[in-house]
């Protein structure tokens, strides 16, 4: 390649931050990296979200063991991306949790996207000696399932298609609080390199009718308070409309790659820029649009040697 993938420079560490978005409810984040969520019980911890290694996931743990000496009994993984279930081993717990279009995803491109991200975002991987294979769930389901810890119930489901065809969604009702994965991001680039544009902005508004008090996004800060997390919904759907709406166009158009990255750039580097991951994203969104855009309903699989290939048509 004629130049490196945004990330794969980006190694100086991110402060963490440890955020309560509700009672005995955190969200761990580090500016911009994958995040964490914690949901304390009467009588145990769920984690949402695992980090990409052992190593990762012993922060998450340290923070847990700030507030809670209770034990962690469940993982619950809004997807199968690496970055976010392959520290899961770190956490000891009983259960590991996906949807069944998740854990399908894991056997059908589990390895390739580990592959492929480990070599996108290399800090993020430091430790990866650790990491025992890929994370498979203890547990799935298909629409949605109940977790009881002690007396707090936790729900678990799936809203729809948005950053993979997989996601869940974890809602926390005595507290009207979500833990909503990728879907919802807040001034952090959202990630659609597996992604489903028609019908993320349908998920969102799913997300919306819970009227949520709090919302622990995938990257970026904790969002609290109705006016946040309205904003970040609306900043998430802004985001992927304006991805995709100039791919479009040139697909109709019978216009390249190439064109359509031109466009996307145009579009929306004036709103976008200066968002977390911003340029790490880009090549593999427009790379999705434009297949999602010639009817391509079925994201292609990410390889290393697919991601070189796409980087070297999109450089010219």
């Amino acid at each position: 390649m004629a130049k490196a993938f945004a990330s794969q420079g980006d190694l100086s560490e991110k402060k963490i931050s440890f955020t309560q978005v509700g009672e005995g409810l955190y969200a761990f984040t580090a500016e911009g990296d994958p995040n964490t969520g914690v949901i304390i019980g009467d009588e145990s911890v769920m984690i949402v979200e695992a980090q990409a290694t052992p190593r990762l996931a012993r922060k998450v743990i340290e923070c847990v063991r700030n507030v809670t000496d209770k034990p962690i009994s469940h993982v619950v993984l809004t997807h199968y991306h690496a970055v976010r279930v392959l520290g899961a081993s770190a956490y000891g717990a009983r259960e590991i949790i996906m949807s069944d279009a998740a854990a399908a995803m894991v056997e059908e491109r589990g390895q390739e996207d580990w592959d492929s991200e480990f070599g996108r975002f290399p800090r993020l991987f430091q430790g990866h000696e650790e990491i025992p294979g890929l994370t498979r769930p203890t547990t799935t389901f298909s629409d949605s399932m109940t977790v009881y810890l002690g007396k707090r119930r936790v729900d678990i489901m799936t809203l729809g298609r948005a950053h993979t065809a997989g996601d869940a969604v974890i809602w926390v009702p005595d507290q009207e609080v979500m833990f909503t994965g990728d879907i919802v991001e807040y001034h952090s680039a959202c990630y659609c390199g597996d992604g489903h544009f028609h019908d993320w902005p349908e998920t969102l508004a799913n997300i919306a009718a819970f009227e949520p008090k709090a919302i622990a996004p995938g990257r970026g800060d904790a969002l609290v308070g109705e006016d946040m997390v309205t904003k970040a919904i609306a900043n998430t759907a802004d985001f992927v409309r304006s991805t995709y709406k100039p791919v479009e166009r040139v697909v109709a158009r019978g216009g390249s790659l190439k064109e359509a990255w031109d466009a996307v750039r145009a579009a929306c580097d004036p709103k976008f820029a200066s968002y977390a991951i911003y340029e790490h994203c880009l090549p593999f969104n427009v790379a999705r649009a434009y297949d999602e855009a010639r009817g391509i309903d079925t994201p292609r699989i990410w390889t290393a040697e697919r991601d070189r290939q796409m980087w070297d048509a999109l450089q010219g």
